[in-house]
């Protein structure tokens, strides 16, 4: 019986043949849900939900619809034990991989190709898919898109700034490519040198 740890590191390199250019980012949370698998490619973002022969569907109508929201492409990769019916239990524009188990090594196969996500205005997804972004990597959107700064504001403005200003293909490709760039090896440093660049000066005393 295949697990989850017995899929994950086969899955990334079937995904990484597949597509010229990725990056994979392991459980990442997505409203209610923790996505299994985030891939980046230069202009789309993926949800990827693994269900091996050891698990169920119990949560996966929940998973659907948090996926929605946030990618825009979504796929199942399911263990053959699930194969025949997790059709009944995702939209038709899911894509779907199967999983088998075979004398060579794990297999996989596409029983059906993901269409793009028709579910959420642009703007919804694009607002989520934003909160992706760390505040240093948002600043750099505006920096190189010449857009006022906006320092002493919250993340929520600057997130519904970018989408009513950047056309929202750019503005696409900018977070996939900031996704593609992020080094987690620096990340303490890059935020508190983000903290203290950006800190709010202290208040000037009152004279009594």
């Amino acid at each position: 019986m295949l697990r989850d740890k017995d899929i994950r590191e086969p899955l990334f390199e079937f995904l990484e043949s597949q597509i010229t250019k990725v990056r994979i980012i392991e459980e990442k949370q997505i409203g209610k849900t923790r996505a299994d698998v985030v891939m980046i490619t230069e202009n789309a973002i993926w949800g990827i939900e693994i269900k091996s022969d050891a698990d169920t569907f119990t949560r996966l109508e929940r998973q659907v619809k948090d996926y929605n929201r946030f990618f825009d492409y979504n796929v199942a990769a399911v263990g053959c034990s699930h194969a025949m019916h997790i059709e009944e239990h995702l939209p038709d524009w899911w894509g779907i991989i199967t999983i088998d188990e075979e004398e060579s090594g794990t297999t996989f196969y596409w029983l059906r190709r993901p269409q793009p996500n028709p579910k959420r205005e642009k703007k919804i997804k694009l607002r989520n898919q934003l909160s992706f972004l760390w505040r240093p990597e948002l600043a750099h959107i505006q920096e190189v898109n010449h857009l006022p700064k906006y320092r002493q504001k919250s993340k929520d403005f600057i997130v519904k700034y970018l989408i009513e200003t950047i056309d929202h293909e750019e503005l696409k490709k900018q977070i996939c490519q900031e996704l593609f760039e992020r080094d987690y090896t620096t990340i303490s440093r890059v935020l508190e040198e983000y903290r203290q660049e950006h800190r709010k000066p202290p208040g000037k005393k009152r004279k009594r």
